[in-house]
């Protein structure tokens, strides 16, 4: 038995605080709900006579934020959500299939996830129970957790957005940015669709350059198996019956063996070492200089580089236009969509045309200086729209015109990259074999 400090309203209206015996978080509730109680706050002790971290003053259980949000927290009716339905997670496990792992939320259930969700309030169903639906309709036992944590946390008086940035690894920055904005706008439904429909274009277009690259990868991996087998195992072979009649190797074959000699004696050393460099390249990429670097070559990289500026510019103006057209402040949405673009560079560069905003410019003209962004036809179509008050519809149009020749151009570029990599790939292999057959047309030389 644990013992549970809370703070609930009374029947008549009048607030109070207690703490009672329990078996759990769902048993302390369901005693609340037979005392006639509506929870507020709701915390474990922690440790004798100690209150837990996460008991807060009543002035933090309903913070000042507008009636569109309060709407969407557990209060009032939603509050006595929890009480009937507590039974749910303890009710007998589905069999469910997913191709995640059971210990990841994959993109598919977080996007699984978000489009329910925006279902369930876009229905009217309360925050709190529309989560404990979310939690019993789970693909996996780890994605249930998550979404009985994200649940506990809105519960005990936390906005729906502070209580998924408790878990950073599940919902990235961009998508708590837009689920706090909805919030604050009184339109979480909206947005929460709108970042299902962004994760479902990004894992269409990811799997597109998977789908295309499929072929020449396998090619790419049979290939490198064979020249294993020949360095390691045919080789040395190879060697032996050159070495019986004293034939000076050509020079091709010399490097060959050399290799095979390489491989055969350091190979394990080798794969650690490529290994061990693999990490520590990996480590410097996740800092905050590494990212940088990384950011910047992907960005002056010839043929990369104009795609990830355009696909940033269109995340960019997708999300700002949606949340203009949501009634969001300007400065709100820029400050929110910014987030989105997700290379470094480029969001600190957006970050300089916002603050000309705030000093009182126009947008196109204070976008005008990002231009490895926005090109100059992209900001006279943003001045024009901001003069003419459609700036929202117009921003969305240049979206959905900038991902369709984003896909024509991604096709394209798929399109070359697949024969050089054949070639490339025909080329390595068929030198391995051109150096072993170069010696066997001087062996009837040596046998005479």
């Amino acid at each position: 038995m644990a013992t549970f400090l809370y703070k609930a309203v009374k029947t008549d209206g009048r607030t109070t605080e207690g703490e009672l015996e329990a078996g759990g978080r769902q048993d302390a509730f369901r005693q609340m709900e037979t005392l006639g109680l509506r929870p507020i706050k709701l915390a474990e002790r922690n440790g004798a006579g100690a209150k837990a971290p996460a008991f807060k003053p009543a002035s933090k259980a309903a913070p000042e934020k507008p009636a569109a949000t309060k709407t969407l927290k557990a209060d009032k009716g939603a509050a006595k959500e929890p009480a009937s339905t507590s039974k749910a997670p303890a009710a007998p496990a589905k069999l469910s299939f997913s191709l995640g792992s059971g210990k990841k939320i994959t993109p598919r259930i977080l996007e699984n996830f978000t489009r329910l969700l925006s279902s369930l309030l876009a229905a009217g169903v309360p925050l709190s129970r529309a989560l404990v639906i979310l939690q019993r309709e789970a693909a996996t036992p780890y994605a249930r957790e998550e979404w009985k944590g994200v649940y506990d946390r809105v519960v005990d008086g936390m906005t729906l957005a502070d209580a998924m940035a408790q878990s950073p690894t599940t919902f990235p920055r961009v998508y708590i940015a837009m689920v706090e904005a909805g919030e604050t706008g009184g339109f979480l439904d909206v947005v929460l669709a709108q970042i299902a429909d962004f994760q479902a274009r990004e894992k269409e277009m990811k799997g597109k350059v998977l789908t295309a690259l499929l072929y020449p990868i396998i090619l790419l991996v049979l290939a490198l198996g064979v020249l294993v087998f020949l360095m390691v195992f045919f080789i040395p072979r190879f060697k032996l019956i050159f070495a019986g009649f004293g034939a000076k190797l050509p020079l091709i074959t010399e490097i060959i063996v050399g290799l095979s000699d390489l491989m055969r004696a350091y190979g394990l050393f080798v794969l650690a070492g490529i290994a061990i460099a693999l990490y520590l390249v990996r480590t410097w990429f996740l800092s905050e200089k590494g990212r940088r670097v990384w950011e910047g070559f992907i960005l002056r990289a010839p043929v990369i580089g104009p795609l990830a500026s355009q696909f940033a510019m269109s995340r960019f103006c997708r999300m700002l236009g949606t949340l203009l057209g949501a009634g969001v402040p300007l400065i709100n949405g820029l400050n929110v969509a910014r987030r989105s673009i997700g290379n470094q560079i480029l969001v600190d560069a957006v970050s300089n045309s916002i603050e000309r905003v705030k000093e009182g410019k126009a947008l196109g003209p204070s976008l005008g200086e990002c231009r490895s962004l926005f090109s100059g036809s992209t900001l006279e179509m943003i001045s024009v729209a901001e003069e003419s008050g459609r700036l929202d519809s117009e921003l969305v149009r240049i979206a959905n015109v900038t991902e369709g020749d984003l896909d024509r151009q991604l096709k394209a570029s798929v399109a070359l990259a697949e024969p050089m990599m054949l070639f490339f790939i025909a080329a390595f292999v068929g030198v391995i074999f051109i150096g072993m057959l170069l010696p066997i047309f001087s062996i009837q030389d040596h046998i005479k």
